[in-house]
């Protein structure tokens, strides 16, 4: 089931990336074909009540939400890939409704959600401690953000060339995308609390790919 609204706020400036959307609907498959999907299943779980997805792309996690979860709020400020979400809303078993919208200035009012996903997509906003804090805010107290998101790798020599491809190509060619992201230091600095999270590689190759280095875990609005 999927209802549709346009909730765009008109004084927010966002850059369009109809190119790239494209070409990420089109390789989205392969990846959850190469592993992504089992990330996807985990970072749902435990997921109930009102949901809100951040940059939700095509739509991919719809099918991993569980039964408990009684709405799904997905957020998608890109024309095509949010139109795609529409289409996996429909087959979703959870209700989706699907709107327009940047993680910067959500148009959800404060304490309306029981969780919040973030799933590959604080890496290319444009201000990550402004959607980290937008997402705090439209959390209930004691509700939960879960996240899997690239982060800056640990090893010098690597998060080094992490460092040249967020200078050069790479954001160009991957949808305003920042591999040397310190996520990991960013979701406590925006007031989450009881951080759980564990550092994965994906694609696990070796050597290790810059774009490989991930966190998936999950963090709490204080109860008070």
């Amino acid at each position: 089931m999927s209802r549709t609204t346009d909730r765009t706020n008109p004084k927010v400036k966002r850059r369009g990336r109809p190119l790239f959307a494209r070409f990420y609907a089109r390789v989205a498959p392969a990846m959850d074909d190469g592993g992504v999907t089992e990330h996807r299943r985990a970072l749902l779980a435990g997921t109930a009540g009102r949901v809100l997805e951040v940059g939700a792309g095509t739509g991919a996690n719809f099918p991993y939400y569980p039964a408990e979860v009684t709405e799904v709020i997905a957020v998608e400020p890109e024309p095509h890939l949010r139109h795609l979400a529409e289409t996996a809303a429909a087959a979703a078993s959870v209700p989706v409704t699907v709107i327009d919208g940047i993680a910067e200035h959500l148009a959800v009012p404060d304490r309306d959600v029981d969780a919040v996903v973030a799933c590959l997509m604080l890496c290319s906003v444009r201000d990550r401690d402004a959607a980290l804090a937008e997402m705090l805010r439209v959390l209930r107290p004691g509700g939960r953000l879960h996240f899997f998101e690239h982060v800056r790798a640990e090893a010098p020599a690597l998060r080094r060339t992490q460092r040249v491809l967020d200078a050069t190509v790479w954001p160009r060619l991957n949808g305003g995308c920042h591999l040397a992201t310190d996520t990991a230091a960013a979701i406590p600095r925006a007031g989450f609390t009881n951080i759980r999270s564990r550092k994965l590689n994906w694609p696990e190759t070796r050597p290790t790919l810059p774009f490989a280095p991930h966190i998936l875990g999950t963090a709490d609005r204080p109860a008070r």
